[in-house]
């Protein structure tokens, strides 16, 4: 019996691997979307052109646009008069115009004694893109005061991640959508097309019992999901240089453990499905909205109404992201996120077990 399920397995890896187009696919797009998330998709502060109006050029002003000027995500246009603000931020050559009051030194001073002082930087940022604005000048306000740090004893410090590179928010979440793509629309798929073109039947009048041949067509789709995890992983750590502080096998673990939840819920739609059509608008669609929206990958859990707070609970993405983004970017290690793990876990017997059932039933 268990050469029989050994040749299942065996012939089902052999016809993934010649099936050239499927595995073209499977491996390219991670890589693909690894490579669009971590550098043509961006939310950091870039190329943010910035001008100085300063009537007086005091050291400490120096001081302050220095670290602006050496500052890789800004570049300096120099400085420009009052009556240049206007025109410069609405023809483009400058996105952001920092303003030093003519008593600057003075009121840092008695800013630094506790002396209530008026404003001595005004920051005059162009809003018409409200991402970029927003970004800009945080980054500036942390600079500018970096700079007035010593006299005003105020000091700005960013944990975990001091240059806000998007790749560190977008690893995470991409890591949970391609191993849902992967194992979930891949499995379903394959098991669809057995019943549609009607091979299903002939697999079940074989020795092997129908259980054991599902898994012995999950075992190969498995073995690639883990090709492509280690793939994911070396793009991460050495293109996209995202730290992996809380220790690579943690992370190993769990997304081990998450991709045989995707590989539960590709067992899922394919017992819905009865068309490769349908298993893949179910797979690509229904479940990436979810895991794009309702995940944390691309907006904050807590930004979200109360309604769709509650719903993001039974996405087993956001549990997944949210504990690799803590080990791979705050560098806490796999204990630290036991409550993830335990979600995921319990996710994964309860698909697991629904999906057996469910298959054994339609195949009675």
């Amino acid at each position: 019996m268990k050469q029989n399920f050994a040749s299942f397995v065996k012939k089902e890896s052999l016809h993934i691997l010649r099936d050239t187009r499927t595995m073209l696919i499977v491996m390219l797009i991670p890589v693909v979307l690894m490579v669009l998330f971590g550098f043509a998709i961006s939310t950091e502060v870039n190329n943010v052109n910035v001008a100085v109006v300063a009537p007086n050029r005091t050291d400490g002003i120096r001081d302050a646009v220095e670290r602006l000027s050496q500052n890789e995500y800004f570049t300096f246009k120099g400085y420009i008069t009052p009556d240049d603000i206007d025109p410069y931020l609405r023809s483009g050559k400058a996105s952001a115009v920092v303003v030093f009051a003519s008593d600057y030194e003075r009121g840092v001073t008695q800013a630094a004694t506790g002396v209530p002082t008026k404003p001595v930087i005004q920051l005059i940022v162009d809003a018409s893109n409200v991402n970029t604005a927003g970004s800009s000048t945080a980054y500036l306000q942390s600079i500018l005061l970096g700079a007035a740090s010593q006299q005003a004893m105020f000091e700005t410090r960013m944990l975990f991640n001091p240059q806000m590179r998007s790749a560190y928010n977008f690893v995470p979440g991409i890591m949970g959508l391609i191993f849902i793509l992967v194992c979930a629309m891949m499995t379903s798929v394959s098991i669809v097309r057995e019943k549609e073109v009607g091979t299903m039947e002939v697999l079940l009048v074989s020795p092997v019992r129908p259980v054991k041949i599902i898994f012995a067509k999950m075992i190969p789709y498995f073995a690639i999901s883990c090709v492509v995890l280690v793939t994911i992983l070396l793009l991460a750590r050495y293109l996209l240089e995202v730290p992996m502080s809380g220790g690579v096998g943690g992370i190993f673990t769990i997304s081990l453990l998450y991709l045989i939840l995707s590989l539960s819920l590709g067992l899922l739609v394919s017992t819905i499905a009865q068309t490769q059509v349908v298993a893949l608008l179910i797979s690509a669609v229904v479940m990436m909205m979810p895991i794009l929206m309702l995940s944390g990958m691309l907006f904050p859990i807590e930004n979200l109404p109360k309604f769709f707070q509650v719903i993001s609970n039974i996405v087993p993405a956001r549990w997944y992201i949210d504990a690799v983004r803590k080990m791979m970017i705050q560098g806490l290690p796999i204990v630290a996120v036991w409550k993830n793990c335990a979600i995921l876990l319990g996710m994964t017997i309860a698909l697991l077990g629904v999906s057996l059932k469910k298959f054994n039933d339609k195949l009675e």
